[in-house]
């Protein structure tokens, strides 16, 4: 039975964590056979959170699936930001339990140090 769940759990987290599709990249998408990586976003750290699954499983003050972003503000520092960019675009395991977090590898590691630079915004 724990394994049924566990499948189930780990399918749940795959299907959750894979980028949300707006209109504009489906539109981008079928205009370019292949992109090696997204154009440089103008986005605020926040913005671009929102327009990735983040939300599934991270919250600004409550833990879910994952820690929520005043918890990893509270672990880590300015120092720590190109590991944890790294962390958002290639995933990552057992710093905070079983769950990985998933790879995020259509996210450029300008934006994904925007994301950081939000989340460590958020220390209490």
């Amino acid at each position: 039975m724990k394994k049924i769940f566990l499948a189930g759990a780990l399918g749940f987290l795959a299907f959750s964590c894979s980028k949300k599709e707006n209109t504009a990249d489906v539109a981008a998408s079928s205009e370019t056979a292949v992109v090696s990586e997204p154009a440089k976003s103008n986005l605020s750290g926040d913005q671009i959170i929102e327009t990735l699954d983040c939300s599934g499983c991270h919250s600004v003050s409550e833990r879910m699936i994952g820690p929520s972003y005043q918890e990893i503000a509270g672990k880590y520092s300015e120092k720590d930001m190109e590991m944890l960019a790294s962390k958002i675009i290639e995933g990552g395991s057992g710093v905070w339990g079983g769950v990985p977090m998933a790879a995020h590898p259509q996210v450029s590691k300008e934006d994904a140090k925007k994301m950081v630079e939000y989340i460590l915004s958020q220390k209490k």
